[in-house]
């Protein structure tokens, strides 16, 4: 499997919901549904660990992925992720980097290497 790199700078090949998704893996999809609900306060049922990567384009998304902004900025833009644009870092990506620095982690990486 290719790595699919989500707009923000997550590795959506790497996720576990991602993972979860792909295999069909429901003990994994009860596992992950009790990590988002203990280290984000997320409350996701089991059968709604689904999630086909950010790049999907009528895919699975999960919760927020669907309205996430910093997503529909990058398809308006038709990017590869934002490390590649000329207006990053902006407000929707700072903003949501507060919320994730596994994000913000991933994507500092992204930049470098572009």
């Amino acid at each position: 499997m290719n790595e699919m790199i989500a707009y923000c700078g997550l590795v959506c090949s790497s996720c576990p919901t991602f993972i979860a998704t792909q295999n069909d893996d429901d003990p994994a999809r009860e596992k992950i549904s009790g990590m988002l609900s203990e280290k984000y306060g997320l409350n996701f049922k089991p059968e709604e660990i689904n999630c086909d990567g950010c790049l999907s384009s009528g895919g699975r998304l999960i919760g927020y992925c669907s309205t996430c902004e910093v997503r529909k900025c990058g398809i308006e833009k038709s990017i590869e992720n934002c490390s590649v644009c000329s207006d990053q870092p902006c407000d929707k990506l700072s903003t949501f980097h507060e919320f994730s620095p596994d994000a913000k982690a991933s994507f500092d990486a992204l930049v470098k290497r572009n």
